[in-house]
């Protein structure tokens, strides 16, 4: 519902939404609110395996489907804006533009080893000022600071990796199979721990950064009932500066020339400094709004560009090579939606929207990180003029994502990725979104 306000927003949280809509915010104006969000995430098994090498399974066990990996999530809003010249409008805000959160908790799932928890969150602070070229037209721009933090974990098949890529070393450099298998019985397993081949140990990927983009947007009056917009944020470019950390991850020592074999090993699984670079997307959109004394129409269309991000490429410091990459392969998307809001009386006023929203996940990959889909909105809610200077916002939302979609991801990406298995199956995805929200005028 606040996402179709673009052209006929009427209160602070203009500064987001277009920066030029402050200019229809007489006096100073304070906007609070809190979303709380709720997904709902299930697997279901298709044809899933355990991590593989060579073509020989590993000794662990394939797991559950992982349960509900959702949960609840509270996001604050706050806006404040104020007029400070017969033209001239200043403000500021704070969001979560960006987040994710989930964690397949029902252990050991038959996905761990390519995703357990992930959590992504983008704080963004956004001053901005508005002019009124004149009584049609308006104009505003914001710079926006932004703050990224993120939390990536998995599994890894800690034994399984380290024997039979040792297996494939001593094979390569010309020892027996069999004389390879038991050197490594002798030498190797017993430094795995009580699981021996089939250890497994969590891994933690996290990192935080901040950068900086802008965002601008135009208003035109269209006689005395009706308002266009056109808004654009831009691409904002994250270099995230973080640790790995493997929990448990035995320290190999092999005798003579067996020794670089155990060096790679433990310099492929040491907890140290990582780096990756992540270009949040640029939006763009144009919004309408016609209104009488009793009915306002809302329609809006917004163009997202992720096709910024192809990759998850992560590093570790000083590295050239990437110490894990994720094909992601995101596409562009849009969004278009219509609302309506309906005046009841003086005091109460309804709001009703809907919309179609594009997902920018491809089928073909699809992770448990962001088991996403193409959206439809069904959304209501309504307001409550508490008197003249406050009114109380109440919303629902239901989000219905495209059932039974796909996962087909392989057990290694490329030859030199760490086994994770195939995960094979379908995903079903809710969301649930309520919104409360505080308006005030002074």
């Amino acid at each position: 519902l606040q996402k179709l306000q673009d052209a006929g927003v009427k209160n602070a949280s203009a500064i987001y939404f277009n920066p030029a809509a402050l200019t229809r915010v007489e006096g100073w104006n304070l906007v609070a609110s809190v979303e709380p969000i709720g997904v709902g995430a299930e697997f279901t098994n298709v044809a899933s395996t355990v991590p593989s090498a060579g073509g020989a399974p590993f000794p662990v066990p394939l797991g559950s489907e992982g349960g509900n990996a959702g949960k609840w999530i509270p996001v604050p809003n706050a806006y404040l804006s104020g007029q400070v010249g017969e033209r001239v409008w200043v403000g500021a805000s704070f969001n979560v533009p960006f987040g994710l959160e989930t964690n397949w908790q029902e252990a050991p799932w038959m996905g761990r080893f390519h995703a357990t928890k992930s959590k992504v969150e983008a704080y963004n602070v956004n001053p901005t000022v508005a002019f009124k070229v004149n009584d049609a037209f308006s104009i505003g721009v914001g710079a926006n600071w932004q703050h990224v933090k993120a939390d990536l974990g998995s599994d890894v098949a800690y034994g399984g990796v380290a024997y039979y890529g040792s297996l494939q070393a001593l094979v390569g450099q010309g020892l027996p199979p069999a004389q390879a298998v038991a050197t490594l019985n002798a030498l190797l397993v017993p430094q795995l721990g009580p699981s021996g081949v089939g250890t497994e140990v969590p891994a933690l990927i996290s990192g935080t950064s901040n950068a900086w983009g802008w965002n601008a947007g135009a208003l035109l009056k269209l006689g005395e009932q009706a308002h266009v917009g056109v808004s654009y944020r831009s691409k904002i470019s994250h270099d995230v500066g973080g640790t790995v950390d493997f929990t448990g991850a035995p320290t190999i020592t092999l005798p003579g020339s067996l020794a670089p074999i155990g060096t790679t090993l433990n310099a492929r699984f040491a907890d140290g400094p990582v780096t990756t670079t992540i270009d949040l997307p640029d939006t763009f959109s144009v919004a309408a709004a016609w209104e009488n004394e009793k009915v306002e129409i809302l329609a809006d269309y917004t163009y997202t560009g992720w096709d910024s991000i192809q990759s998850l490429d992560i590093k570790r410091e000083g590295a050239t090579d990437n110490f894990s990459s994720v094909p992601l392969n995101f596409q562009n998307t849009w969004r278009a939606g219509l609302g309506a809001n309906v005046k009841v009386n003086e005091k109460f006023t309804v709001r009703l929207g809907t919309a179609y929203d594009k997902a920018p996940v491809q089928d073909q990959y699809r992770t448990p990180r962001l088991p996403d889909d193409d959206r439809i909105w069904a959304a209501g809610g309504f307001q409550w003029k508490l008197s003249q200077k406050a009114t109380l916002d109440f919303g629902y939302a239901h989000i219905f994502v495209s059932a039974d979609s796909p996962s087909n991801l392989p057990n290694q990406e490329t030859p030199s990725s760490t086994p994770a298995g195939n995960l094979v199956g379908v995903y079903n995805t809710k969301v649930d979104v309520l919104g409360v929200q505080i308006t005030m005028q002074f």
